[in-house]
């Protein structure tokens, strides 16, 4: 049976290697050849033999960007993003984030919770100020607040890959890292709420979090260990910047073993603490284009292929591959959903009829077709559909596309075309302009579609659109024209996670300004009293039946004054060989999240 497959699979190889040849990309796996010159001798047998066995035991994975940092604190949501489907090979998620919700990987013993035990509630006393905030400064109002305190459990045989044990003071020194050297702003987000952070023993370590700060996602307050044997001697500030950024160890089911211009190579990690994984290796290799994976995909070279760059004219080819059963084809929502801000200090902008006029008069469904085929779907409000908060449909204004209801609303406003140019003008007499400000485009070619689409749809409404591209470096720089609010409309994205929250997003106390130190996410300048009350009761709140009725209140208020438009979330499109199963494309995990239950099946 073995001699008969081997003749089988060097037939096959021949055939593939006349045939397929000029297939081959640089930086993939290629197909085992055969020199048609040599007599199939035993010797031959035994080296195809090997090298099919060797394919056989390599899981080869196609993306299009290589990070250059795989360490586990990125610098941004972008540079995270891209380098998750390798980072959790290395450092698996304590708590990973999954569809729309939380599960463990068992490095945790588990998700620490209020009902396990895990957590709990302590009463303190602290000092309130003369406008009721709590205070660390003296004063003679005292009172009694709720104070969390979270213990997280480590899997005890937990170990880097060079066989150090994890424990959990390598925990506690990425929180110490992260103190002397903030990497980003969710670190920082995270240090403001934690009071300390310390070890209570060798796998345990525990977060006290600032008096009266609950919220329902109290349990991420954990830091994911990093190798205090290894950096202890290295400055924080140089971390992200080191060669261990570059090639690190972890604790995960795969360690590094090569790294080139073109591919990453990882072997199986012989002291991972989990359910052995089902091959040795995994090469990863980085192509330019979906159609360079999709070829490398049906010649072969790769198993399973990954992008959120999908040109519309592909869709007819992979549905035509799905369809000849050449190809698995997942298409999922992705976490960054694209939205137009509206400056508020703007006085234009100010007036509710010109900021729905812009959400009547703007064919986001047309949009949603034109760049993802009808796999994704507009959004009605900020909480994306499947998130917990979301509120039903039936409580939200709805914006459908309706150009002629835009141009009533916009007549209501005394914004009249008087000159017969198409373009409106104010009551002033000044035409109807607005600003557009968004990323650079060149490789961003959905952003560029949106707004490109948007400066038609408000010309057929009377309104003129003039439109900037700012390098993404410069746009969400804390001098940027985002962050100092120096802009009448923007267009980006927002990275999601399984929960709304929304407090950095649309309370009062969010709009950057010079008073706060341009800190804040509420970049509209929206200050509404009920929906700052209501998105601070949803967040902080752990009663499940007061949070979901403040967000609806929330969602309720924001969809009817509009400080934003809504568009749609990005698409993930996730290519898969048609003899491999066991992959979930998930929303907010990286594909490789379940990689050991990756399996080929029998031909």
């Amino acid at each position: 049976m073995r001699n008969s497959r081997v003749l089988f699979c060097i037939n096959i190889l021949l055939l593939l290697t006349m045939l397929l040849t000029a297939c081959e990309i640089e930086g993939g796996v290629p197909t085992p050849t055969v020199d048609v010159e040599t007599p199939l001798d035993q010797s031959t047998n035994e080296e195809a033999l090997a090298a099919i066995e060797a394919r056989e035991d390599t899981w080869s994975i196609g993306m299009l960007n290589q990070p250059q940092s795989l360490y586990p604190y990125h610098s941004s949501t972008t540079t995270e993003r891209i380098a998750a489907p390798i980072t959790e090979l290395l450092f698996p998620a304590p708590i990973l984030a999954y569809s729309y919700g939380y599960t463990t990987t068992e490095v945790l013993e588990q998700i620490p919770t209020l009902d396990n035990g895990g957590a709990e509630i302590q009463p303190i006393d602290v000092y309130l100020d003369a406008a009721g905030e709590i205070t660390t400064t003296t004063t003679e109002v005292i009172t009694q607040v709720d104070q969390l305190v979270v213990t997280y459990r480590w899997n005890p045989e937990l170990h880097w890959s060079d066989g150090t044990p994890v424990t959990a003071e390598d925990s506690v020194f990425a929180y110490e890292l992260a103190r002397a050297a903030p990497p980003n702003n969710a670190a920082i987000d995270r240090l403001a709420q934690t009071v300390s952070y310390a070890a209570v023993d060798e796998h345990t370590t525990r977060a006290i979090l600032q008096p009266d700060l609950t919220g329902v996602t109290y349990f991420l307050n954990y830091w994911t260990p990093l190798p205090r044997h290894l950096l202890k001697d290295v400055a924080p500030a140089e971390i992200q910047e080191s060669d261990f950024a570059t090639q690190p160890i972890g604790y995960g089911p795969y360690a590094i073993q090569e790294r080139t211009a073109n591919e990453i190579r990882l072997i199986r990690n012989e002291h991972y603490f989990g359910s052995t994984p089902t091959v040795s290796e995994i090469a990863i290799s980085f192509l330019p284009s979906l159609d360079l994976l999709r070829a490398n995909i049906l010649n072969g070279n790769l198993d399973v292929a990954m992008t959120d760059q999908i040109a519309t004219e592909q869709f007819e080819q992979l549905d035509q591959d799905v369809s000849n059963e050449q190809l698995q084809v997942t298409y999922t929502p992705n976490t960054i959903w694209e939205h137009i801000d509206f400056n508020l200090d703007v006085q234009l902008l100010q007036d509710i009829r010109v900021r729905r006029a812009v959400l009547l008069g703007t064919n986001r469904q047309g949009m949603a077709n034109m760049l993802f085929s009808g796999h994704t779907p507009v959004l009605d409000s900020w909480v994306l559909p499947n998130q917990p908060e979301a509120a039903p449909s039936d409580g939200l204004t709805q914006y459908p596309y309706n150009p002629d209801a835009a141009r009533q609303l916009l007549d209501e406003g005394d914004y009249i075309d008087t000159d017969d140019d198409g373009i409106r003008s104010t009551s002033e007499g000044f035409p109807l302009t607005l600003q557009l400000i968004t990323t650079d485009n060149t490789e961003n070619p959905v952003r560029k579609a949106i707004a490109q689409q948007f400066t038609q749809d408000m010309r057929e409404i009377g309104i003129d659109v003039a439109t900037t591209e700012i390098p993404a470096a410069d746009f969400f720089s804390g001098e940027g024209p985002l962050q100092r609010r120096e802009f009448e409309m923007a267009l980006f994205g927002w990275g999601a996670s399984p929960n709304a929250g929304g407090l950095s997003l649309w309370s009062c106390n969010a709009i950057p300004s010079e008073q706060n130190g341009w800190r804040g996410e509420n970049f509209s300048g929206w200050c509404f009293r009920d929906a700052d009350r209501a998105i601070r009761t949803g967040v902080t709140t752990l009663d499940e039946e007061e949070r979901r009725a403040a967000y609806i209140d929330q969602q309720e208020i924001w969809t009817r004054e509009i400080p934003a438009m809504p568009l749609f979330q990005r698409l993930n499109v996730t290519l898969v060989a048609p003899n491999v199963q066991g992959i979930q494309p998930d929303t907010f995990a990286p594909l490789t999240w379940n990689i050991t239950e990756w399996q080929r099946r029998e031909e």
